[in-house]
């Protein structure tokens, strides 16, 4: 009795998801939380934030929205079905990249680092498509860069509260990519 009692529990579960079911919670919501259930894009967009306060001036907004446009065009990359190798590993490798910038306390032109965070940007707004589902393409869209954006300007306040006090901005870069290395190979 006690084994059928656990099949008909195990056969009444719902699946578990990943990420929000869009028919339950709706599109906006489902791209809202999308970035927060993946470890290797919290990391990779706090630590985009973090670089562009170290950077400083015009670069506090134009690296993030750098990689907020690079991302669009990536997901509308993936939507169109063009193809894009390495996705995954260009994800798990952003956040050891970024994070070892940071532990350099690496200060190069704006240019350079929106190319750099656009780079991998590409890859995150990518991956973002192809886990549509059953979401509406334009509100799960707004909702994963809403939440970039967000996730962004919390690592610009954490490194703008920091910014007189580089060794903790380097030590939160390295941990980024010390964390970056472990999901690579975990």
């Amino acid at each position: 009795m006690k084994h059928l009692l656990t099949l008909a529990a195990f056969m009444m579960a719902k699946p578990a998801l990943a990420h929000m079911d869009p028919a339950e919670h709706g599109s906006v919501l489902a791209g809202l939380t999308h970035p927060l259930f993946g470890l290797d894009h919290v990391l990779a967009m706090l630590v985009v934030g973090l670089w562009a306060a170290l950077i400083g001036g015009r670069a506090i907004w134009t690296v993030p929205l750098g990689f907020v446009s690079a991302m669009l065009l990536g997901f509308v990359l993936s939507l169109l079905g063009l193809p894009l190798v390495a996705v995954e590993p260009m994800i798990l490798a952003s956040s050891v990249v970024l994070g070892l910038v940071v532990a350099l306390a690496l200060r190069p032109a704006a240019h350079w680092a929106i190319a750099l965070v656009g780079l991998f940007a590409l890859f995150h707004g990518y991956a973002h498509g192809t886990e549509l589902g059953a979401a509406v393409a334009l509100p799960y869209g707004f909702g994963f860069l809403l939440a970039t954006a967000v996730l962004h300007g919390a690592g610009a306040m954490v490194g703008f509260l920091l910014q007189r006090q580089e060794l903790p901005v380097r030590i939160l870069g390295g941990g980024t990519a010390l964390a970056g290395l472990v999901l690579a190979i975990g």
